[in-house]
């Protein structure tokens, strides 16, 4: 059990936040993180979070929900401000690197409107803003059946928010509009997605929070070896409208959702639906959705989360030989069109706010993958679920 990493990013939020305490200062630095231990109850398979080349099996380790996040802004005036944030996680290879999630500059153009421009989150779903800042959420990590079906967290280009108030409700519009890229697990390949746009609607009134959500893009895998090999293979029998229908270029996609939350009192709801849709038969349509039931008793929490995904096109291909010497091609097509990990889960979980800018958090989880290795990565010849995963860990914002 590797505790080194958990000890440092304990270590780096107490330096950092007595680094920048001039109230008065133009520069204000903040952070967050997650410092916790995760393990299963089966060494069959690995259980990870999307993007992650490796997980956890029986022995506990840190990689899977720890992470460390800066953020630094700069008030250039009253109207121009620079925001910079960077995240350590373990994400693509089985070590912790850093990575810059947001790098932009904001320009209030009106009391209601900010513009801003450079690398910013994309609001994919009801949290995304806050994805990765365990404290702001109650759960200690996100439902992976409905947070791992998009694979864009950032985007590269300008967005715009407006907030305006109808009597005691407020409305947030955010539109955004520009490019990503990103790489696959153990660099195995890139996608790059263009012509990014979204858009973001939330209202808010009192305890209850409504959310609408749109995103739309163009993709392109590039230099995926396994990929190549299956299309090439179809295309040399013949198989060539199989072979268009699983390619990965130019292909438009896009994903929209629905967001609930409630605060009322000691009761907590949240809960999102949604659906994603694309013209390859490689990136599969799909249905997802979770609710989470909590209650407050003072500094503690208990809740409860149900959470599934499942694929809504057909997991094999049509007209393709299931025998005889071409049937080992007919499985690797069959494979991509089945990409999507269709799963449930049954969480319980208790968050203990201790500290004004801590919380202990403990989260029990029983995942049944469906039709394959679900969510787990790194699956033996005949594993199947259900799966039992523990973790704890401890959230904390300076």
């Amino acid at each position: 059990m590797k505790l080194k990493p958990v000890v440092a990013m304990i270590a780096m939020s107490v330096v950092a936040s007595g680094a920048w305490a001039d109230e008065n200062s133009n520069f204000t630095l903040s952070g967050f993180g997650t410092a916790a231990l995760t393990r299963s109850n089966t060494d069959d398979a690995e259980f990870a979070r999307l993007g992650q080349l490796a997980g956890v099996k029986t022995s506990a380790k840190t990689g899977v929900d720890s992470n460390f996040g800066l953020q630094a802004t700069y008030k250039a005036n009253d109207w121009i401000s620079l925001t910079a944030q960077g995240l350590v996680s373990k994400h693509i290879t089985d070590e912790y690197g850093a990575e810059l999630t947001w790098a932009f500059a904001k320009f209030k153009a009106t009391d209601k409107l900010n513009i801003r421009v450079g690398r910013m989150g994309l609001p994919v779903y009801m949290i995304s803003d806050y994805l990765n800042v365990g404290y702001s959420n109650t759960f200690l990590r996100p439902p992976v059946e409905m947070y791992s079906q998009v694979n864009l967290q950032t985007v590269d280009g300008v967005d715009a928010i407006y907030q305006t108030d109808f009597g005691d409700t407020t409305l947030t519009s955010q539109f955004a509009l520009g490019k990503s890229e990103s790489k696959g697990t153990a660099n195995s390949y890139t996608a790059k997605f263009s012509q990014v746009a979204g858009i973001n609607l939330v209202l808010e009134n009192g305890p209850f929070t409504v959310r609408f959500g749109h995103i739309t893009t163009k993709f392109s895998v590039e230099d995926s070896a396994s990929l190549n090999a299956v299309l090439g293979g179809l295309e040399k029998f013949g198989f060539t409208s199989a072979a268009n229908d699983l390619r990965l270029k130019d292909n438009k996609a896009s994903f929209t959702s629905l967001g609930l939350g409630v605060n009322w009192k000691n009761i907590i709801v949240q809960s999102e639906y949604g659906v994603r849709k694309s013209e390859s038969r490689s990136l599969p349509d799909t249905t997802s959705w979770y609710t989470l039931l909590g209650y407050r008793y003072g500094a503690f929490t208990p809740y409860y989360v149900h959470s599934e995904v499942k694929q809504d096109t057909p997991r094999t291909m049509a007209g393709l030989p299931t025998t005889g010497p071409l049937a080992g091609l007919t499985a690797g097509a069959n494979n991509f069109a089945s990409l999507t990990a269709v799963q449930s889960s049954n969480s319980i979980g208790l968050r203990w706010d201790f500290h004004k800018a801590a919380a202990l958090k403990v989260q029990y989880d029983r995942l049944t993958p469906k039709d394959g290795a679900g969510t787990f990565v790194n699956p033996k010849p005949g594993f199947k679920g259900p799966v039992n995963v523990i973790a704890a860990g401890i959230d904390f914002v300076f």
